[in-house]
């Protein structure tokens, strides 16, 4: 253990590590359920979950359980040969997503590059696009991640500006404008791609229907609906899938976050053999993607998801979250959008920044982030208690006078 206290910590990073990120001025050391401790003792609820990463809580006994067993067994093999862990996880990942077969990979961007790619290469073997002109239809303020290829259809000033020259091939349009994607399509689309909510645009939900309407307009243009769900899916809305809210189920699922436990990073996407059949030996893979220790893991995940524990609790603590925060619409949050345990709230002009905001909340000893300026996600793990939503929305009141 470190016997650094917070500001040395913050000086270490600051000098070593690149400056990607600009993190609250808290230095955590434990992390035990929805609740971490820095190096001084301090406890912080924790709200923001690893951007659900932690969807199952800091530390979850099943899940350590899990590891520790597979880290005296066997952690990697590459690809090359077959493990004893693979083979389970995505009999049980497709047996959950009500797909054939999956692909796994390792983080968030790599499951939606990887998503791209299987889309592209149907678009030419199955649709009949020529070679070279595919396109894809995204979202505008869409979060995908942070790759080149990401990064070249995000309409992110920060996270694209001087990173081109960028990758052509796709086509913003109007989020939750349903008549925006149809208007969009061509001979060469071959795929539409979405989050069924936007968590890094502030937890954006679109108009009701809005996924149906896509779905049939795929349909229709015999195109693919590819479904981001790396935030919002496994259990973070109150059921498996956001895409569930509306009974509708996309081409391909891309998962991530959540599927690591908070452990590992494991991703992957699940489709149906007519559309992930186009991926042939060699042409996409990974060292690390599907190797026996993610695999442990993500297959307790899945098993504990199946259970539809995580599901419950996140409706439940969202509807008493959602309860607490509807008074302050008008006396310090200008909006609130909540869906299961996930929530963005707009502070009112003239209040505090999101920044300070998120810096008055862990003087109060709730962890949160900020997002285009003047809005606040809270994404606690899903053990969180009702009397922890009740602190938390009292920091939050607090927080805004």
């Amino acid at each position: 253990m470190s016997t650094l206290d917070s500001a040395a910590h913050i000086e270490l990073t600051e000098r070593y590590a690149a400056h990607n990120y600009h993190p609250l001025p808290v230095v955590l050391s434990h992390g035990e359920g929805a609740w971490v401790t820095d190096v001084e003792g301090r406890r912080y609820l924790d709200c923001l979950a690893g951007y659900s990463a932690l969807n199952f809580g800091h530390g979850h006994p099943r899940l350590l359980a899990r590891a520790h067993a597979q880290l005296d067994r066997l952690t990697l093999t590459s690809r090359a040969f077959f493990n004893d862990t693979l083979g389970p996880f995505a009999e049980s990942l497709a047996q959950l997503t009500g797909k054939e077969v999956i692909l796994p990979m390792n983080t968030g961007a790599e499951a939606v590059e990887t998503a791209l790619k299987v889309a592209r290469k149907w678009g030419y073997r199955v649709k009949g696009v020529p070679e070279g002109e595919a396109d894809i239809i995204v979202m505008e303020g869409n979060f995908h991640g942070r790759t080149t290829t990401i990064v070249s259809f995000s309409d992110d000033k920060v996270a694209r500006d001087e990173y081109g020259p960028y990758t052509p091939g796709f086509g913003a349009v109007t989020y939750g404008d349903a008549e925006s994607v149809r208007a969009a399509i061509t001979d060469t689309t071959v795929a539409v791609l979405l989050e069924p909510i936007q968590g890094e645009g502030g937890v954006v939900i679109p108009p009701e229907g809005f996924l149906r309407e896509v779905r049939a307009i795929c349909d229709e243009a015999g195109i693919l609906m590819i479904a981001d769900e790396i935030q919002s899916g496994l259990a973070r809305t109150g059921r498996t899938f956001a895409c569930d809210h509306e009974d509708v189920v996309p081409d391909i699922y891309v998962m991530g976050k959540a599927l690591g436990g908070g452990l590992y990073p494991v991703s992957a996407i699940a489709a149906d053999h007519a559309v992930l059949d186009v991926v042939t030996p060699g042409s996409h893979g990974s060292t690390f993607g599907g190797n026996p220790l993610a695999a442990a893991i993500g297959h307790e995940v899945v098993t504990m998801l199946a259970e539809g524990e995580f599901q419950r609790r996140a409706a439940d603590a969202g509807a008493l979250l959602e309860a607490g925060l509807r008074p302050l619409v008008g006396n310090g949050l200008a909006a609130i959008r909540v869906r299961g345990l996930w929530a963005g709230l707009d502070i009112e002009p003239g209040g505090p920044s999101g920044r300070t905001m998120s810096e008055r909340l862990m003087e109060r000893g709730v962890l949160a982030k900020d997002t285009h300026g003047s809005t606040i996600r809270l994404a606690p793990p899903l053990v969180i208690t009702e009397d922890e939503i009740r602190l938390l929305v009292d920091a939050v009141a607090d927080s805004l006078h």
